[in-house]
């Protein structure tokens, strides 16, 4: 049945995974082109629940000193989405360059990072789960590997700092450092590198847990507040919270500039400053509207390249790892729904939509999928009975949160917070997001807008079509193709055969990954080396390797002396 599985999914992806994204307009001359002369280090600092509500992109409430700069002395891009409104599946994304309604990581959570060592941790006070629910890990097609392991190939330093919630186990693999202490600076002299620090600060989570911090603005500052927000005291007081985390955060960026500075490495890097999804407001995070799924992207360049321009263009975080494999000129796989928006194998054409879903959000079930190009978005509700708000208890610890359920239950709740609380959905919404930026204006029954409608609508279907959508079938169907039988899968162990003091490895797992270790050690701080051609090794040494792949259970370790 595993085989079988393996195959339909692979045919699937052989036949339709560019259908939707790989289809666009061809530029007349690529933007933002350029041949630099070196190898550059490649710095992910992602901020989480955020929106672009920092100077750079328009909203002036407070000063963001660091993110201003790197605006000013790089190019800030103003069409970039998560193709999920929360955390996990945008990382599941922005991993391996797949849509997370592709490979099975659509749900919020599937299960955690650690899968069958701890598995009950992740609900430990962070988040509850469907009755009778039991944790599964995604399951890309053969081939799909987290982006980070290319790039070790290629002789990068690769570490993560710290968050790895993938909704899959993270590949032995991935990084030479993964966790609090992972960074650059512990690579070799002269060795490039690709590092990612996450910025938790921003975290929705931090709205109610640094309520009683002092704040970073001032107690009375005037904040602005969305029409589907609450303009009391308890609303002000939490966006307020929101913009005191943002100070926080462009602090952290700052020190994190110093360093590079320090290290003589900032004109040695192209870093890329991003957001994992949406704000962290209520009908932002987990909504499919813009305020759920566009986030603020800022990329410095070396040498301030191309500093201080914009770009428009479509931008997925399917995109994200093709990217970092172009510019360290890697050619990324075909098959990734992905495609690089800059370096040597840039995309030759743009695409002219992104497409989004929303299904479990911990203990609550919904089924809604998006499209949107330049002008208008459209969603798709596939349970119009449910009603359009759907609680989420984790949510719920946000005062601003109570505070619209205060309104609602005495009846004072503004037409545009009621559009929220309806007690069923229309089926079917369109906005012009240009006109009605809040996206509060349903088009979709008005004959004006019928052909925007169908086209929109017929783009949805073809790219859930376009694949095996997995947020379209029921969860326990998609857990029994992800676990067939319930039993977790699990990489053999290689084989290891030695001749003249070289050892050819070699694992039967199609599309797995082996690691070795030579006398219980490598050649970084304490991840796995990549095999990929035969190794020399001297008589007494010990070496040990382990097969891995995205959705298993990682090999037995096998140890082979050398005698």
């Amino acid at each position: 049945m595993k085989n079988q599985y393996l195959l339909i999914f692979s045919i699937f992806l052989f036949f339709s995974c560019h259908q939707a994204e790989k289809t666009g307009e061809v530029a007349e001359q690529l933007p933002l082109q350029y041949d630099l002369d070196f190898q550059p280090n490649i710095l992910w600092l992602v901020a989480e629940d955020l929106s672009p509500v920092i100077p750079p992109f328009g909203d002036n409430t407070i000063e963001t000193p660091n993110l201003s700069r790197l605006a000013a002395e790089g190019v800030c891009f103003d069409n970039v989405y998560s193709p999920s409104p929360v955390c996990s599946p945008s990382r599941a994304a922005l991993a391996t360059g797949m849509y997370p309604t592709h490979i099975g990581a659509n749900h919020m959570r599937t299960g955690p990072w650690f899968m069958t060592d701890v598995p009950e941790r992740v609900l430990n006070g962070y988040a509850s789960k469907p009755k009778g629910f039991e944790h599964y890990e995604a399951l890309p097609p053969e081939g799909v590997r987290m982006f980070s392991e290319y790039l070790r190939e290629k002789g990068y330093y690769c570490t993560n700092n710290a968050k790895q919630d993938y909704q899959f186990r993270c590949s032995v693999t991935a990084w030479d450092e993964n966790g609090n202490k992972g960074h650059w600076k512990n690579k070799k002299e002269g060795q490039p590198f690709f590092s990612i620090f996450n910025y938790n600060v921003t975290h929705e989570s931090q709205i109610w847990a640094r309520a009683k911090d002092s704040l970073w603005v001032d107690n009375d500052m005037e904040v602005s507040i969305p029409p589907y927000l609450p303009d009391t005291e308890v609303g002000r007081q939490d966006v307020r919270q929101m913009y005191s985390n943002i100070k926080q955060m462009d602090h952290q960026v700052g020190e994190m500039l110093k360093e590079l500075e320090a290290a003589g490495e900032l004109e040695k890097t192209i870093i890329v400053w991003y957001t994992d999804h949406g704000g962290p407001l209520p009908r932002q995070k987990r909504l499919l509207y813009d305020s759920g799924l566009r986030v603020p992207m800022i990329i410095r360049f070396p040498n301030q390249l191309f500093a201080g321009q914009r770009d428009d263009r479509f931008i997925s975080f399917i995109d994200f790892g093709p990217t970092a494999l172009s510019m360290a000129g890697i050619e990324p796989p075909s098959f990734l729904d992905g495609t690089p928006f800059l370096g040597k194998f840039q995309r030759q054409t743009e695409p002219t939509n992104i497409y989004a879903a929303a299904d479990r959000f911990d203990e609550t079930y919904d089924c809604n999928r998006a499209v949107r190009d330049k002008q208008f978005k459209y969603i798709k509700y596939y349970e119009p009975e449910k009603s359009m708000f759907l609680r989420v208890a984790y949510r719920e610890q946000q005062p601003i949160m109570r505070e619209l359920y205060r309104l609602r239950d005495e009846g004072k709740l503004t037409p545009a917070q009621a559009l929220w609380f309806r007690d069923s959905k229309p089926g079917e919404e369109l906005f012009d997001v240009v006109k009605d930026p809040y996206e509060l204006n349903n088009l979709a029954d008005d004959p004006a807008y019928k052909d925007k409608l169908m086209e929109l609508r017929a783009k949805c279907q073809t790219w859930v079509t376009s694949f095996d959508d997995t947020g379209l079938m029921p969860e326990t169907e998609l857990k029994e193709k992800m676990r067939p039988g319930g039993k977790e899968l699990k990489v053999v162990p290689p084989k290891v055969s030695v001749e003249d003091g070289v050892a050819v490895v070699s694992c039967e797992t199609a599309g797995s990954t082996i690691g070795f270790k030579i006398n219980g050690t490598s050649s970084n701080v304490d991840g796995w080396q990549i095999y990929t051609k035969p190794i020399k090794l001297e008589k007494g040494d010990t070496l040990k390797v382990v097969g891995d792949r995205i959705g298993y259970r990682y090999s037995e370790i096998i140890d082979k002396v050398i005698d």
